[in-house]
């Protein structure tokens, strides 16, 4: 299990070239100190800790989680429906960050109570201003209950 103590930014990407811009991004807009990549969603749930009926670590939440929704294991939209259904993540900002423009997938996370649904851009350079955006924001201008 990795160590979720202070991780500001949680990653849910399985695609490699994704994940590494992401990180590279946010390494370039000094947001990467406590960054956690997650490949898949189970992996997820278990990081949050929301797989286990009866946690007993309830500390160490993501400030954010940038989440892919084509995940292998347990797809993204499963992960946003128990992050936002359990007491203690539905308060965590979650930011969509997919390939698919289906409105079918767009209702149903806003349905679920997601912050932000963002499309990956195909070109390079607007993805990586939209990922450096979505860290600023959600990291130093956004205020959450727990702040």
């Amino acid at each position: 299990m990795k160590d979720k103590r202070a991780v500001e930014i949680l990653v849910i990407e399985d695609d490699p070239n994704d994940a590494e811009l992401i990180i590279r991004v946010l390494k370039k807009v000094k947001l990467t100190n406590n960054l956690v990549l997650l490949k898949d969603g189970e992996e997820a749930l278990e990081f949050l800790n929301l797989n286990d009926e009866h946690p007993e670590d309830e500390d160490g939440q993501p400030k954010v989680i940038l989440l892919d929704l084509k995940l292998p294991k347990v797809n993204g939209i499963e992960v946003l429906r128990k992050i936002k259904s359990d007491q203690r993540t539905k308060n965590i900002p979650v930011v969509i960050m997919t390939s698919s423009k289906e409105e079918r997938d767009i209702k149903e996370a806003y349905e679920l109570g997601v912050n932000s649904y963002v499309t990956k851009p195909i070109n390079f350079d607007e993805f990586a201003k939209a990922v450096a955006n979505l860290g600023m924001y959600w990291l130093l201008l956004n205020k959450s209950p727990e702040d």
